[in-house]
């Protein structure tokens, strides 16, 4: 056998692994191995890396809206959805990448149809027989700040992110709020307002 068919026929069986020292040193020493390719230059120039923001990459916003007039329901989506974060093109799933959001005047949001009256929050002290049923004209009319947070935090998360994104939420009755000093942006939810129906229409 040659070389040269020994060498081709030890590549076969161990491929590109190295040889020991005493085969290295035999005939095949002089042989030329090829070398495994690790790239071609127009790849590794035209690849990118997945890119994860850090801490040091997020820069958060205050946003504050006026809740007058809002569909509850209608107002909890967006809200949610801008304290994750899902507006900014570095959305990451598992960070906390949002914005802070103010919410004034909860007290006057509005529900459709007559899910006031037929619409029902539940609380349990936890002892038996503790279950205690509210409807939800009376809860918003008792503790409407309470009321918009609870809509929003079934939308989020329910883990430790989801936690603390609702600590980013600020919920105000009233038309003021004390975080003047972050220059919140106004922000006008035209589109959680309720639909003027024609009448005759119910809905």
């Amino acid at each position: 056998m040659t070389d040269g068919r020994a060498a081709v026929e030890l590549r076969s069986h161990v491929g590109l692994r190295a040889l020991s020292p005493e085969v290295a040193a035999g005939p095949l020493a002089a042989v030329s191995w090829p070398v495994p390719e690790q790239g071609r230059p127009s790849d590794r120039e035209g690849s990118v890396r997945t890119f994860s923001p850090t801490k040091s990459d997020l820069t958060r916003a205050w946003h504050v809206v006026d809740a007058e007039g809002l569909v509850l329901g209608r107002l909890a989506t967006e809200v949610a959805r801008v304290l994750r974060g899902k507006h900014k093109p570095t959305f990451t799933p598992h960070l906390d990448t949002g914005d802070h959001v103010i919410v004034v005047n909860a007290a006057k949001v509005v529900l459709t149809s007559d899910k006031a009256d037929k619409k029902v929050v539940y609380r349990h002290s936890g002892y038996p027989g503790g279950l205690r049923a509210t409807r939800y004209a009376d809860f918003l009319a008792a503790k409407p700040e309470e009321a918009v947070r609870r809509a929003v935090r079934g939308m989020l998360p329910k883990n430790r992110l989801g936690r603390a994104t609702l600590g980013k939420l600020k919920v105000y009755a009233g038309p003021t709020h004390p975080h003047t000093a972050q220059s919140p942006l106004v922000w006008d939810l035209a589109s959680a307002r309720r639909e003027q129906r024609a009448p005759g229409r119910t809905g």
